[in-house]
């Protein structure tokens, strides 16, 4: 039997009567209550799957990553929440240190999800990865950066698209470069980048592919999936460029590429616990992960699971496998740099 989930898209006009109609649901045994910020159709399988597969019916609401955790904030105790799915480690930190998660023990999580890719008091996992590379223009520039630090040498003044910083996954590279490289030379860099940008900050990461393609800019930054699904698919701005653009995994005799996640967690008082943890072992699973994988042109979260064949044409590469949980403790740093530099 095939149960579709029911599904409240959450925004700032929702009624509060609509905002309520899911706690109606949280005293059934065979449901689980999932708050979503993925925004992707292609996840859909992914939950029609577990829901074949358990006979668990997934109540879904939908919305941004600050509305929900705004949302599980307001709820307390009473939340009818089970899991908060939502991309970057930026997000999972900030629901972990508003006390909307709890830890989980589980053998399945341990076991397939490296260590790196979780938090340290098991309160989130990752369970998808993309890398944030640099992508440039093949035709005007035949030296293009090979490290996130080149991105801020003077040479590439004027050249590159980036996005805001008050977007996560800019945020958590520029915490990973803090790992790394300490405040002091990630301040350096950001300065530096600020100094390069072709344009003030705008739009998303297929908005600085679009810059690349239009002349804009010579260099972008952004997640690998992105220009995999140009690859892919018929992208406006972007796929009819795809030629003239070449990518670079940055690092590669150092850190590695730099990777972001998609991961979730259980909810602090979820209802329906041992349902969610069911959830977040299915997504461990090899149909799972390829999922994320073809469905979304991500790279899988479990290890030797196969990649989806744009996913795999972008090449192999090292990828930096520093702990994300500890990353995420440099992100109010990370802020505090932008601001200071005036990144927009």
């Amino acid at each position: 039997m095939t149960i579709r989930p029911r599904t409240l898209r959450v925004t700032g006009h929702v009624a509060a009567a609509a905002l309520f109609a899911l706690t109606a649901t949280v005293a059934a045994a065979d449901e689980l209550n999932l708050y979503s910020s993925r925004h992707y159709d292609t996840d859909e399988r992914l939950y029609s799957d577990f829901e074949d597969q358990t006979g668990i019916l997934i109540n879904r609401i939908e919305g941004n990553a600050d509305e929900l955790m705004a949302r599980m904030q307001a709820e307390g105790a009473n939340s009818p929440a089970d899991v908060l799915l939502t991309v970057d480690t930026s997000r999972l930190k900030r629901a972990k240190d508003m006390g909307l998660l709890q830890s989980v023990d589980s053998d399945v999580l341990e076991e397939k999800i490296p260590a790196n890719l979780q938090d340290a008091d098991n309160q989130w996992y990752g369970f998808s990865q993309r890398s944030r590379i640099i992508f440039y223009d093949k035709t005007d520039l035949p030296n293009p950066p090979q490290t996130y630090l080149d991105l801020a040498k003077p040479e590439y003044k004027g050249l590159i698209c980036i996005r805001s910083s008050g977007n996560t996954y800019n945020q958590t590279l520029l915490a990973a470069i803090i790992e790394h490289e300490g405040e002091d030379a990630a301040k350096a860099w950001a300065q530096g980048v600020v100094d390069n940008m072709a344009r003030d900050p705008q739009g998303g990461d297929t908005d600085q592919l679009r810059g690349l393609v239009s002349g804009e800019c010579d260099i972008a930054v952004s997640n690998t999936y992105y220009f995999a699904r140009a690859r892919a698919s018929d992208v406006s701005g972007v796929t009819e460029g795809i030629d003239t653009i070449g990518w670079v995994f940055p690092d590669q005799d150092g850190n590695g590429a730099h990777m972001n996640l998609s991961g979730a967690g259980v909810a602090a008082h979820a209802p329906h616990r041992e349902n969610a943890i069911k959830f977040l072992e299915y997504l461990t699973s090899d149909q799972a992960q390829e999922y994320f994988s073809a469905g979304n042109n991500e790279y899988p979260a479990v290890e030797g699971v196969a990649l989806a064949a744009p996913v795999e044409g972008l090449g192999t590469f090292k990828a930096d496998d520093v702990d994300l949980s500890v990353v995420a403790e440099n992100l109010p740093a990370a802020q505090r740099i932008f601001n200071e530099v005036g990144w927009k």
